[in-house]
């Protein structure tokens, strides 16, 4: 077979790693900062609990809460945010509880730490809306019972479009040689790189390119903090010729940024529009978190609220994307962005996710794996 595509995994799948790490260990909720005007001692009604990361990550918290915000503003409702004291079960299971005692009838939990919380706190608390994203709630363990109670719904979205996007505009703008960083190797992140591979390879397709002409870089970290080891890797990277590496790890980005700025190379943020974090980062591969919590808290208030379900958000609500309007490519336009994305709304483009296997190999695209260990 013909191949398109030389895939070079740069180090080993962290697989077996089923954990998020954050920026830094989270302080006790109850001596939390106010550093936001609706912030009180005295709770809110819309509540939302952070990862171990800040809310101000530039990334999976701050969209979420940036959703609260927004929906809170315009109605009239008490929001606020606690942050669980350290990264376990226990702790986040006292923060959702903390809320709750303070008002929370609607308590939203952005990210996968939360099954197991809140697989427990929707029975206990059989009156409080649960909103999880990137997450099923579930019993944990080897075998685990999975349940989406009625007062939860629980929001997934289509990494591996989003990621298509990226790496399509990334081969349109020009860049050949490309890398894919991501955190731990946890099913959102495995479907940004997976839509990241086949997105590039669709445009060398039409671009006519030859096997081999472009070359990827592929690896997990093993965690979703921003370190000198991961800027390190990085700049070897770099160092190696790769033009651009999408970071897909939270406080990963950061640190590839870091590696970019000194040798005027690119890079590709991923969850929300990171343009502002560095000049280096030329596009976004974006799920739109706050559109996905207002649309939520609005069928909370509006009594429509899919309560047992698990609901999808993908290219053809719009709610994954490529912030058009803030990246800096100079190749690549709106009216090739549009083209490719109505492709991917009509089905003609289906891009595979992380169901298809668990090394990029599996994909079964027309890829070549070199050098992996």
């Amino acid at each position: 077979m013909k191949k398109l595509i030389s895939l070079v995994l740069a180090c080993t799948m962290a697989l077996s790693m089923v954990a998020c790490g954050g920026s830094k260990p989270a302080e006790d909720t109850s001596n939390q900062t106010e550093t936001d005007a609706n912030s009180s001692s005295t709770g809110a009604e819309i509540a939302l609990v952070t990862d171990v990361g800040t809310i101000d990550d530039k990334s999976f918290n701050q969209g979420s809460w940036e959703g609260v915000v927004k929906y809170a503003e315009e109605h009239n409702i008490s929001h606020k945010y606690y942050k669980p004291a350290e990264k376990s079960n226990d702790a986040i299971i006292t923060a959702i509880e903390l809320a709750i005692k303070g008002g929370a009838k609607t308590v939203v939990c952005p990210g996968f730490l939360f099954e197991v919380p809140v697989y427990e706190m929707q029975k206990k608390y059989p009156d409080v809306k649960f909103i999880i994203i990137d997450g099923t709630p579930n019993s944990g363990g080897e075998n685990p019972d999975v349940l989406v109670g009625d007062n939860t719904e629980a929001i997934y979205f289509a990494e591996e479009q989003a990621g298509f996007l990226a790496g399509y505009a990334a081969v349109k703008e020009g860049y050949k040689n490309l890398g894919f960083m991501g955190g731990l190797a946890v099913p959102a992140v495995i479907r940004f790189g997976y839509g990241y591979i086949q997105g590039a390879e669709y445009a060398g397709k039409e671009l006519g390119f030859a096997s081999g002409d472009i070359t990827m870089n592929y690896t997990y970290v093993g965690d979703f903090e921003a370190s000198p080891e991961h800027t390190t890797k990085a700049a070897a990277w770099y160092n190696e010729n790769i033009d651009v590496i999408f970071g897909c790890g939270g406080g990963v980005g950061n640190s590839i940024m870091n590696a970019a700025s000194p040798v005027d190379k690119k890079v590709i943020g991923v969850d929300v529009d990171q343009s502002s974090e560095s000049p280096t980062v030329i596009t976004s591969a974006m799920k739109n978190l706050q559109n996905a919590v207002y649309t939520t808290l609005d069928e909370i208030y509006n009594d429509n609220f899919k309560g047992g379900t698990i609901v999808k958000f993908d290219v053809t609500t719009g709610d994954v994307l490529l912030p058009m309007e803030t990246s800096k490519f100079e190749n690549f336009n709106q009216e090739q962005y549009d083209a490719i994305y109505k492709k991917l709304v009509d089905g003609e483009i289906e891009v595979k996710d992380d169901t298809v296997g668990q090394r990029p190999e599996d994909l079964g695209t027309e890829i070549v794996v070199v050098n992996f260990k």
